[in-house]
């Protein structure tokens, strides 16, 4: 899971994916970088760390140019490195230079990149938006094709999720996989300038006159005529007869103040909550959330059962979120850093505690035990989504199901090991009512029915 951003023909471009970028750090906390181009050099800043410590004001001045893309990297596709982060470069012989910057994962990566390797292309990365840049610059610069016959054929052989943005000198390509797996969004500014960004919520900063989403297998164009779409046909690439958004962007990744493929990630996560509480016969004297992301799943569940809502647990916003953390120890240091619980709060008292989902479960088990330190006679653990007990290979970092104690363990099990008193997960059917088109999602993670392998 990644953040991209792009700006087309607008003076303070780095500037301005430097705010977007910060607005989508939430999506990667690993690295970042930006690319910007001037129309005669494509000058690049990427390195490990936040957006606000990468850059920093003076070194935007090294970045001068109106056409820009950055990235804030989630690692997934490739090893926790600056050599994996992006955007990736390609200057060739003839001239033209690229830049890209993508969301997602290829999931025939090992293949592709082979296949090009044998044709004599080379690899500086282990990341798969290094291969979608390779793979169009090789059609490109070798095979005579158009850069839009180049992503045609892209879309034939790239098998996965990727929401993408390419920069040349003169130029800006949007472009989305078949099944439209990861959010993409585009706008117009007050001044005209062309806007793109994995989050609506990132645009908003920016005051955009309006934005909607790239359609899954469309290609954007913009340049010194404006914005030209070409609208392929999904199914011509794709083996399902409808798209596959991840269902996980509205359980946990975006922000709850985006829309995300066509829907407000705050309704969903308040139907999330109310559909939990409708099936739930537990009483108790509060309902707490695992802020942020469980915010409004347990404000909805508060709703629906006429439990009042408090903010038991107190998050230190300085430490970014524990599930993209790149290594396991990292994530069970930052419990503790993360989270405090309020003191004197919980002495006595029943409480339901809501989280999104559980993943591996070290982080509610700790969590838990907070809470009955501080003082809870019981604590009810409710969760706004199924089990998860597939591996994702679209772009969220759970890649042996070993991994996943849902995989390996019944919920009485998990129950215990936590140390609940009760669990209680969302079932999946109501999962898919808290979405206005459930046949449009992929719920691969719970139920293992993948659309692309």
């Amino acid at each position: 899971m990644c953040g991209i951003f792009g700006i087309y023909r607008n003076e303070k471009a780095a500037e301005l994916v430097t705010l977007g970028l910060f607005a989508e750090q939430h999506r990667g906390q690993e690295s970042c970088g930006m690319a910007v181009n001037d129309g005669i050099a494509l000058r690049l800043r990427k390195k490990m760390g936040l957006v606000k410590e990468v850059f920093r004001p003076e070194k935007l001045t090294n970045l001068q140019g109106d056409i820009a893309i950055g990235h804030v990297r989630y690692p997934t596709c490739g090893a926790s490195s600056v050599y994996n982060s992006q955007p990736h470069v390609v200057e060739t012989l003839s001239g033209p230079s690229y830049a890209l910057t993508s969301n997602g994962d290829i999931v025939n990566y090992i293949e592709l990149r082979k296949d090009l390797e044998a044709k004599g292309v080379y690899f500086a990365s282990t990341n798969d938006g290094e291969l979608i840049l390779k793979f169009i610059v090789y059609h490109v610069e070798k095979q005579g094709l158009s850069i839009i016959e180049a992503i045609r054929e892209g879309m034939k052989h790239l098998k996965g999720a990727y929401s993408s943005l390419l920069a040349t000198k003169e130029e800006l390509y949007m472009f989305r996989d078949p099944y439209g797996f990861r959010p993409m969004v585009f706008g117009e500014l007050q001044d005209g300038s062309t806007v793109v960004a994995s989050e609506s919520c990132a645009l908003d900063i920016l005051y955009p006159r309006w934005f909607k989403e790239v359609k899954p297998a469309e290609i954007i164009v913009v340049n010194k005529l404006g914005l030209t779409h070409i609208e392929n046909d999904p199914a011509e690439y794709r083996e399902t007869a409808t798209a596959r958004h991840c269902i996980f962007e509205h359980i946990y990744f975006s922000r709850p103040d985006s829309f995300v493929f066509g829907e407000s990630v705050y309704k969903v996560r308040m139907n999330i909550g109310k559909l939990l509480a409708k099936a739930d016969n537990v009483q108790a004297d509060m309902v707490i959330p695992v802020p942020d992301s469980s915010n409004f799943i347990a404000l909805g569940y508060s709703r629906e059962k006429g439990i009042p809502y408090e903010i038991g647990l107190i998050r230190n916003h300085y430490v970014g979120r524990t599930f993209i953390k790149p290594d396991q120890t990292i994530r069970d240091e930052s419990v503790y850093q993360k989270f405090n619980a309020l003191p004197y709060f919980f002495e006595g008292r029943k409480v339901i505690l809501i989280d999104d989902s559980i993943v591996r479960g070290t982080t509610l088990r700790k969590i838990t035990k907070m809470i009955r330190n501080a003082g809870a006679s019981e604590v009810h653990l409710r969760i706004g989504s199924p089990p998860v007990r597939y591996s994702c290979y679209y772009g969220i970092d759970t890649p042996t199901r070993k991994e996943l104690i849902a995989s390996n363990k019944s919920v009485a099990e998990i129950q215990e090991y936590i140390g609940a008193d009760s669990l209680q997960y969302l079932d999946i059917q109501d999962l898919r009512k808290a979405v206005s088109v459930p046949e449009d999602y992929c719920y691969a993670c719970f139920d293992g029915d993948y659309p692309v392998l």
